[in-house]
C-alpha cells in the first residue's frame, strides 16, 4: 500500500529560523509590518494558528476590533512563550497542519522572516536554493495577480533567475523584473525593502509602490 508524503521543508525551515531570530532580537525590534514591533508579529502568527475565528475580523470589517484584541491579548504574554507556540504550531490548525502547512506557509513564513531580517538597517537579501524560489515564484504569480488586478495596475512581472513571467491587464504600463523572493515581497507589500527593477512612467510606478 503507498502512502503521501506531504514535503514541509521549505515552512518549517523559515519558520524555525524566524523563531532563532525572534529570540536573539527580542520583542521591541522594528519590522517591515507598519507600527509593529517582534513582539506584535510574533503574536499575530501564533493567533493566526490558534485562533481561527480572529480571521473573521479580516472578512467582515465590523469584527476587526476583535481580532485586534485577540492579538493584543497574546502580544502581552512573555515573549519567549509567544515565540514557542510560534516555533510549534498545533497540530490541528487549518493552516498548518501537515496537509497546508507548505501550501500555506513556505511564503507566508518567508515573508514575515524577511519582515524581522529587513526591519532594521544592515541587511542583505539571502541566497535561495532553486527549489526554495520556485516555490516562491508559484506563489507570486498566484497572489501578486491578485494583487495587481486590486489596484488596476496592468503590468509584467519577470523573475531574473529563469523561472518564467506573467502579465497582468492589456498594454501593460509597468514591467518589474527580480529574483523570486524579492517579487514576493514587492507584491506582498514591501515595495520600498524589496530588491526590484520597476520600469515605466513615474506615475504608474508610483501607483505601483503605494498601491500594493
Amino acid at each position: 500500500m503507498s502512502t503521501i508524503t506531504f514535503v514541509t521543508a521549505f515552512a518549517k525551515s523559515e519558520r524555525h529560523q524566524l523563531a532563532d531570530l525572534l529570540l536573539r532580537l527580542g520583542p521591541d525590534e522594528p519590522t517591515l509590518c507598519a507600527g509593529w514591533t517582534t513582539r506584535d508579529l510574533a503574536a499575530h502568527l501564533v493567533v493566526r494558528e490558534r485562533r481561527p475565528d480572529s480571521a473573521l475580523g479580516m472578512l467582515v470589517p465590523p469584527l476587526s476590533g476583535r481580532t485586534e484584541r485577540i492579538r493584543l491579548a497574546k502580544a502581552a504574554e512573555p515573549f519567549e512563550r509567544i515565540v514557542e507556540q510560534v516555533r510549534n504550531p498545533p497540530w490541528w490548525s487549518p493552516v498548518s497542519n501537515p496537509l497546508t502547512d507548505e501550501l500555506a506557509n513556505a511564503a507566508e513564513f518567508f515573508i514575515h522572516h524577511e519582515d524581522v531580517r529587513r526591519g532594521g538597517d544592515g541587511w542583505e537579501p539571502r541566497a535561495l536554493g532553486a527549489k526554495h524560489a520556485a516555490t516562491l515564484w508559484r506563489n507570486a504569480r498566484f497572489a501578486g495577480k491578485i494583487a495587481l488586478r486590486r489596484v488596476k495596475i496592468p503590468a509584467r512581472v519577470i523573475e531574473s533567475g529563469g523561472l518564467g513571467e506573467f502579465t497582468v491587464g492589456e498594454n501593460p504600463q509597468v514591467t518589474l523584473r527580480g529574483p523570486a523572493g524579492e517579487l514576493a515581497l514587492f507584491l506582498s507589500g514591501r515595495q520600498q525593502a524589496a530588491r526590484v527593477e520597476i520600469d515605466g512612467p513615474a506615475e504608474a510606478i508610483e501607483r505601483a509602490h503605494l498601491g500594493l
